[in-house]
């Protein structure tokens, strides 16, 4: 027979993976649970001669393990540049994971977007996840960019150049960071558009003759919003202002705010530290600094400036 699983001991003993789990981590975060129940799983471990292989390593490795729900090294190069370096910076090494189920090998696990495993949550294990993840409420520490704020300021500025009419386009999906950059930026009813960039060119025309002056783009949609004003013979900030919310590498000449990716690294790796070390975690948000860029300008001068 091969290597005994906790799936095995969950099936034989009748009970999830996730309550095999707490039972055989010593249930060190007090998780209500029958004694009967603990008793048949761990009689179903000794039966099938069920050896943990975490139970021989040392309390701490110094290694500390990345978690990501996409391709890590296509999706996140400037996070993991960040993490590598505060890694580096503190003495540890990093072990990446294509799968959750082996995390408990490291002293801590950064997560970068996914779900975070019931039984890492059920036994206490330490993690930070990059990213705010309001369903887990406090019971995981996080780090993120303070996109509300960041989104507020763009708001202020535009209003500022006395613009009142606005368009935002926003990307499709529903995440944690586009929902703080809506909440952030406001606006009225009707004023939010969730695009992937089809049929913009179209609609931006419509939207210019019903009077707007001004559209936000999230990052993702920025470059599609470009070339949809380009295909719509729009000038910026001639005829229509620009800000997004976010950076993209392709067009730094926008107006908006700069994603600190590298910083994030940097932090959740000190915030795992912290974790690892006292069992205490908390939610941590990092400025975004403003990008000034060329792309709005006053409402009564978009006439006469160029393009």
């Amino acid at each position: 027979m091969g290597r005994v699983r906790q799936t095995d001991i969950a099936r034989v003993a009748g009970v999830s993976q996730a309550t095999v789990s707490v039972v055989l981590g010593g249930n060190r975060t007090g998780v209500r649970l029958a004694e009967s129940t603990r008793l048949r799983v761990l009689k179903a471990a000794e039966q099938l001669g069920y050896a943990d292989p975490l139970e021989k390593r040392p309390s701490r490795t110094g290694l500390f393990g990345i978690r990501a729900a996409t391709p890590a090294f296509e999706a996140h190069p400037a996070i993991l540049a960040g993490i590598e370096a505060e890694a580096a910076a503190l003495g540890k090494d990093l072990i990446v994971f294509t799968t959750a189920g082996r995390t408990r090998l490291a002293d801590g696990c950064l997560f970068l977007g996914g779900p975070v495993p019931a039984e890492l949550l059920a036994t206490g294990f330490p993690i930070v996840h990059i990213g705010l993840r309001p369903e887990l409420g406090d019971r995981v520490a996080c780090v993120d960019a303070d996109y509300a704020s960041a989104s507020a300021e763009v708001a202020a500025r535009l209003r500022q150049a006395g613009h009142r009419r606005i368009r935002y386009l926003r990307e499709s999906g529903d995440t944690p960071a586009a929902r703080e950059r809506e909440r952030g930026l406001g606006g009225a009813p009707g004023s939010v558009v969730r695009t992937d960039g089809t049929g913009l060119a179209t609609a931006i025309r419509g939207w210019l003759a019903e009077g707007v002056t001004a559209l936000v783009a999230d990052e993702a949609v920025c470059v599609p919003a470009q070339r949809a004003l380009r295909a719509a013979a729009v000038s910026v900030p001639g005829d229509l202002s620009l800000a997004v919310l976010g950076r993209p590498p392709s067009a730094p000449e926008v107006s908006g705010f700069e994603v600190p990716r590298h910083a994030l690294g940097r932090e959740a790796v000190r915030l795992l530290a912290t974790v690892v070390a006292t069992g205490a975690g908390e939610h941590r948000l990092l400025t975004c600094p403003p990008v000034v860029g060329s792309t709005i300008a006053p409402v009564n001068r978009q006439d006469s400036a160029p393009s």
